[in-house]
C-alpha cells in the first residue's frame, strides 16, 4: 500500500478523534500504522533530512491544514488535539475522502492559504512544469511556508506558558533584537502596581531612553481591542514615557491600531502573534537549526585556462 499522502491521512485523524477524546501526534501515527498496514521499512523510512519519520512528517502537516480549517482544534496538553464541532458536522457528511481542495471551502483554511501565498508571493506550484521559476525560487517559497507553520507552532507553544513566562519572553526578544543598552539590560516589572507596564528596556546604549513593554498572552485567536491600548497609552502617560511596545499573541482590531497611530506625544508600536513569531524565528529565539541544504554550483574560475 505504501505510505499514505498527507492529505490521505486526514480522513482517518479526523475520524480517529471522533471518539471525543484527546489524541496525540504519536496516538495518530500508531492508529494511521495499522491502518494502512504499513512495513516496519515503511514505519521507519525518514525525510531527506534524515531528522523525522517520513509518517509522522505527514501526520504533523494533515493535522496543521485540518486544524487550520477549524475541523480539530489544540488541546491543553502541547501537541494534542480534539475534534470541532465542525469537524463532526463534515464526519456526518460521511465524505470519501478530506484534502486541500475540500479544505478550501473553510473560511479560516483560505485565511492560511492566503498567508501562505503573501509569504511566497504567489502560489506554491505542484510541480516544476506548473512554473517558471526555477528551482532555487521555488526552495525560498518552500521555506517560507515551512515558516508560516513553524510561527504556529511557536504561538501554540507560547499559549501553553504562564503569562509570566510570556513576559520573559518579550523582554528576551527585545533584547535579541539589539535593545537593552550596552549591559542588554531589561526586566520585567513586578505584577502589582505596574499600571499596565510589563516590561522596561533600554533602547539606546548609554541608556537615556527607555522602552515601556505591554505583553498579553492571550488566545491566537482573540482579538485586542481599542480599550486595551487606551490604558497602556495611558500607563505610558503615568511613567512620563513617550515610547511604548504592545506585544501580544492575539491580533489586533482596526479600531486598535487606528487609537495606537493617534495616540499624542507617543509613539506605540504593535506587535502581533504573526508578527512576534516571525521576530522569534528571524532572531533565533526559541528555534533552532534543523536542517541545512547545501546548493553548489560550478566554479567558473576554477575552467579558466591561462
Amino acid at each position: 500500500m505504501g505510505i499514505p499522502t498527507f492529505q490521505e491521512v486526514m480522513l482517518p485523524i479526523l475520524k480517529l478523534t471522533a471518539d471525543g477524546q484527546t489524541h496525540t501526534v504519536k496516538e495518530c501515527v500508531e492508529y494511521l500504522e495499522q491502518a494502512f498496514n504499513l512495513t516496519d521499512e515503511e514505519k521507519q523510512e525518514r525525510v531527506p533530512s534524515g531528522k523525522q519519520r517520513t509518517i509522522y512528517n505527514r501526520v504533523t502537516w494533515a493535522i496543521t491544514h485540518i486544524k487550520k480549517a477549524g475541523l480539530l482544534e489544540s488541546r491543553k496538553k502541547r501537541g494534542s488535539y480534539g475534534i470541532t464541532d465542525e469537524g463532526r458536522k463534515l464526519l456526518s457528511e460521511n465524505p470519501s475522502q478530506i484534502n486541500v481542495k475540500r479544505l478550501r471551502g473553510y473560511a479560516s483554511y483560505r485565511d492560511f492559504v492566503h498567508n501562505e501565498e503573501q509569504a511566497t508571493n504567489e502560489p506554491l506550484p505542484q510541480s516544476l512544469e506548473d512554473t517558471d521559476k526555477t528551482p532555487e525560487e521555488i526552495m525560498g517559497a518552500l521555506a517560507a511556508q515551512l515558516d508560516l507553520q513553524l510561527a504556529d507552532e511557536l504561538l501554540e507553544s507560547i499559549c501553553h506558558n504562564s503569562p509570566t513566562f510570556f513576559e520573559a519572553l518579550v523582554v528576551d526578544l527585545l533584547l535579541k533584537m539589539g535593545y537593552g543598552g550596552l549591559e542588554g539590560s531589561g526586566e520585567v516589572t513586578k505584577k502589582t502596581g505596574d499600571g499596565g507596564i510589563d516590561g522596561v528596556i533600554k533602547q539606546d546604549e548609554l541608556g537615556l531612553d527607555l522602552i515601556y513593554v505591554q505583553a498579553k498572552r492571550w488566545d491566537k485567536d482573540s482579538t485586542v481591542s481599542r480599550p486595551d491600548i487606551q490604558k497602556f497609552a495611558g500607563a505610558l502617560l503615568g511613567e512620563g514615557a513617550t515610547k511604548g511596545v504592545f506585544i501580544t499573541t492575539a491580533s489586533f482590531a482596526k479600531p486598535a491600531v487606528d487609537y495606537a497611530k493617534s495616540v499624542p506625544n507617543a509613539k506605540i508600536i504593535l506587535i502581533d502573534g504573526l508578527t512576534l513569531a516571525k521576530l522569534m524565528i528571524k532572531h533565533d529565539l526559541g528555534v533552532g537549526m534543523s536542517n541545512i541544504i547545501r546548493i553548489k554550483k560550478i566554479d567558473s574560475d576554477y575552467f579558466e585556462e591561462q
